[in-house]
């Protein structure tokens, strides 16, 4: 006797009886009842002559496009790469949910899964932020939130840039926690790789992890690329790759059409999205492609602190330490035209002679490993009492610093070790 097939996706093969079967019971076809949302049966039998119902009214699996296509065939055709090293893989859930169709290693919401969005419990304390850095950051997002009531055009990236070591990064990150704002955060580092497409394509699954931020969690979000001149800048002789013209590419199509973002290679209803704010920064913006930062695309802004800047946040830094605000303006005009970096590592320094004598005290340099690693869980590390920070100490590690960087402009060994490197 034959089954009735019954299809989804899949037809199964008919069951044969065996001749050599102990029972002789005579079968019917069986046949499938699903209830309908309003409550009927769908009844399938082998007559054929009935054309197959959906399962659900309300379900979109079953729809077919115009191409006679349904969701789970485009769902595969977009798709980059649905084998992954986790998720629901042969050996770590039962065999007979895993098949050769999608292949053994297939788990198309484990993307969903992951975390991309950067949340700051960390930064604990009171933090000063500079107001003209507070105000353009966030004047930048609430235009962008606001751009479908605003008759004007508006620019979907904000260029901050300025010195090494001014706290571009760190300011951001403080009115983001000021703001309530979950962003997505990237680096130069995730703008290039050894296949042909794979950043354009991560920046364009980044922005839409952050609109899906806005529309499940209801927080607002934004997509910061950190660095932004050292994976895109062009310096004397690099060389530009296809990756490189392929995300500068993608921040453009993104700028020009900042609801409408695809991952895919079909357009497809849910690549609507929401408008999400960018925020790249840098040093050197003009290695980047002109285009890129033509007015109406980015807005710059050059961070240069200025000196009440650096004694506000400076005097934040070392307040839980107490040092005095006068001292702050001492040590800021002892060690002119230094970034902002240099006076956290000022603090940072003073603590390498305490750290010395707390290895001392644990035991020396040999038992470190035993002390710091490979210590059973029910003995502690020995307390480390921080020093107490004083203008003295202070300075000491400042000239220190300064004697590092002078050693390193003037030394210059690499002119020593290749003496035709000028040639």
């Amino acid at each position: 006797m034959a089954l009735t097939n019954i299809s989804l996706r899949f037809k199964f093969p008919p069951l044969k009886s065996s001749s050599s079967s102990t029972f002789n019971t005579t079968r019917k076809p069986s046949s499938v009842v699903c209830s309908k949302p309003d409550g009927g049966k769908v009844a399938n039998d082998d007559g054929g002559a009935k054309p197959r119902k959906k399962l659900s009214e309300q379900s979109s699996w079953e729809v077919k496009d115009s191409e006679g296509k349904d969701y789970l065939y485009r769902l595969g055709a977009e798709s980059d790469n649905v084998n992954i090293a986790v998720g629901a893989r042969s050996g770590m859930i039962d065999d007979v949910f895993i098949g050769d169709f999608l292949g053994k290693d297939s788990d198309i919401v484990f993307d969903y899964r992951q975390k991309a969005t950067r949340s700051f419990e960390h930064l604990q304390g009171d933090y000063y932020i500079a107001p003209s850095f507070l105000d353009k950051v966030a004047v930048h997002i609430v235009k962008n939130y606001l751009a479908p009531s605003l008759n004007i055009k508006i620019p979907l990236i904000l260029g901050i840039w300025g010195g090494k070591g001014q706290g571009k990064t760190f300011q951001t990150e403080l009115i983001f926690k000021t703001m309530g704002v979950e962003p997505v955060i990237m680096s130069a580092g995730e703008l290039e790789s050894d296949r042909a497409g794979e950043p354009g394509r991560l920046i364009r699954d980044r922005y839409r992890t952050a609109s899906q931020v806005i529309q499940n969690q209801g927080k607002m979000s934004v997509l910061m690329i950190n660095d932004i001149d050292a994976g895109l800048g062009r310096f004397g002789e690099t060389q530009m790759t296809v990756n490189n013209q392929i995300v500068v590419g993608t921040l453009m199509n993104l700028a020009d059409n900042p609801t409408r973002v695809s991952v895919g290679q079909e357009w497809r209803e849910a690549d609507i999205v929401n408008r999400v704010p960018l925020i790249v920064t840098g040093n050197d913006f003009s290695t980047l492609y002109a285009p890129l930062i033509r007015e109406g695309r980015m807005e710059k802004f050059y961070w240069q602190p200025t000196r009440e800047d650096i004694v506000n946040i400076v005097s934040r830094m070392y307040e839980k330490d107490g040092i005095s605000r006068k001292d702050v303006i001492s040590i800021v005009d002892k060690f002119p035209n230094q970034a902002l970096d240099f006076y956290g590592a000022l603090r940072s320094r003073t603590y390498d002679r305490s750290i010395l004598k707390w290895v001392d005290e644990a035991g020396g340099m040999e038992t470190l490993g035993k002390i710091l690693l490979r210590r059973k869980k029910t003995k502690e590390v020995p307390q480390f009492t921080p020093p107490e920070q004083t203008v003295e100490a202070l300075l000491e590690s400042g000239y220190s610093l300064i004697n590092e960087q002078k050693l390193i402009m003037e030394t210059k060994l690499s002119r020593e070790y290749m003496k035709n490197m000028d040639d």
